[in-house]
């Protein structure tokens, strides 16, 4: 009995000891600038992940199915993004009521053409500046792993600005559909697939207009 007494008490010694190491490093971390750098990822992500969509819509209603799908897919990443800044962020700094961030966001009345472009854009300024920043920050205040969480992100946006750089030019130049020499389109709906410099205007087999047929990203 005296020996699980004892094995006991180191339990409980240990337990309180953990607690009062991860209470220490949830006060370090509601102390740091990540912090507010992950809340601002959060509501970002979240921001660009419903703009997206929004501008999906958009194309739905105007035919453009397949880019509208693309869109979707893009969407689906941002959302993706800001669960794991909510996670990281509660995690590692714990519960709070409230987190006051300085941050700014688009809201603009906008067509298909304008949001591809805002969002290029956007996409660009998170890789090249504030995803960079951010990983930089993380890092020379200790939190390592999420440094690495801030640069694997900028790497996505980096490929989601290359995409919204194609879509836009393309959308804004007549030539989603189009290519400089044959290639295979193929319908989304039937699977029908031509090689032609241009996609059809009405698919041959199930009679899908051409905003469904898939899209060629280069």
């Amino acid at each position: 009995f005296e020996t699980n007494d004892k094995i006991f008490s180191l339990s409980v010694y240990n337990n309180k000891n953990i607690a009062h190491l991860n209470n220490e490093g949830e006060k370090e971390m509601k102390n740091s600038t990540t912090f507010e750098n992950l809340a601002r990822s959060f509501a970002g992500e979240s921001q660009a992940g419903l703009r997206y969509q929004i501008i999906a819509d958009m194309c739905m209603q105007q035919g453009y199915n397949s880019l509208a799908d693309e869109l979707k897919t893009i969407a689906k990443n941002e959302v993706q993004h800001a669960k794991t800044y909510y996670h990281l962020l509660t995690e590692n700094g714990g519960s709070a009521d409230n987190i006051d961030i300085c941050a700014g966001y688009p809201f603009e009345k906008i067509t298909i053409e304008d949001g591809l472009r805002e969002a290029m854009l956007a996409e660009k300024e998170e890789a090249d500046k504030v995803y960079p920043e951010f990983a930089k920050i993380a890092r020379n205040e200790g939190f390592t792993g999420i440094a690495k969480k801030f640069e694997l992100t900028a790497k996505v946006e980096k490929e989601h600005e290359l995409k919204f750089k194609y879509l836009y030019e393309s959308f804004k130049n007549g030539t989603l559909f189009k290519a400089k020499q044959p290639t295979y389109w193929e319908c989304s709906v039937c699977g029908h697939v031509e090689a032609r410099e241009e996609a059809w205007n009405v698919c041959p087999l199930c009679n899908s207009s051409q905003g469904f047929v898939k899209l060629k990203l280069n």
